[in-house]
């Protein structure tokens, strides 16, 4: 893995699998379009599966799991093969359990005291989470200045449009988003579109390596 999961990829693809058998074709088509860390979040009964599926049958993958809010969920998904944990908020609980799992990890935070409270206890990556909702590019700029140390993958609300504009950021490693998942194209399992998107997606490394 990359020295931080946030230089992994541009941009990581937030997944809700509700078909255990989508995950791996989803998951290669992903990663053939040049994004390898896939978030799978823990919204559908099949989460787990889907992500012990990818673990062992896409090892070109760096599947995570994502809305992990509890110390349980934690343990249950770096038990299922999960290589990275992303919450969309944290507690001290939920921090000690994350950073005793052993991989990395994102706590969410909307504010600067709560980025203030994770800088205190080491920690410098971090999910803005609901990204445009909490103030968008604007509030992350203004923490740039007196926060240089914290960065950031911001995930809720962001598209092909405004991608851009957050890694256009200092502060921003990577975005996250659902853009190459459109609905229609998991329904008819059009894995080719899928990894068509996630190339487009994938191209905006080279905004991220002008920053």
């Amino acid at each position: 893995m990359a020295s931080s999961l946030l230089d992994l990829a541009p941009v990581v693809p937030v997944v809700v699998i509700e078909d255990a058998s989508d995950a791996v074709p989803l998951a290669r088509a992903l990663v053939a379009g040049g994004l390898p860390a896939i978030e799978v979040t823990l919204r559908t009964p099949v989460a787990l599966d889907a992500i012990r599926a990818i673990a062992g049958e896409v090892p070109e993958a760096v599947v995570g799991a994502g809305t992990v809010i509890t110390p349980d969920q934690v343990t249950e998904t770096v038990s299922a093969g999960a290589r990275f944990l992303v919450s969309p908020g944290w507690t001290d609980v939920l921090l000690e359990a994350m950073q005793a799992s052993g991989v990395p990890f994102l706590p969410g935070v909307s504010t600067t005291s709560e980025v203030v409270a994770l800088l205190e206890r080491g920690v410098t990556e971090m999910k803005f989470f609901p990204a445009e909702a909490a103030g968008g590019t604007a509030y992350l700029r203004s923490l740039a200045g007196p926060l240089p140390q914290a960065r950031f993958c911001p995930t809720g609300g962001i598209g092909s449009a405004n991608a851009p504009d957050y890694l256009a950021l200092p502060n921003v490693g990577c975005v996250g988003g659902t853009w190459m998942l459109p609905a229609d194209a998991i329904a008819a399992r059009d894995w080719g579109r899928v990894e068509a998107l996630a190339r487009e997606a994938a191209g905006l490394r080279m905004l991220r390596a002008q920053v």
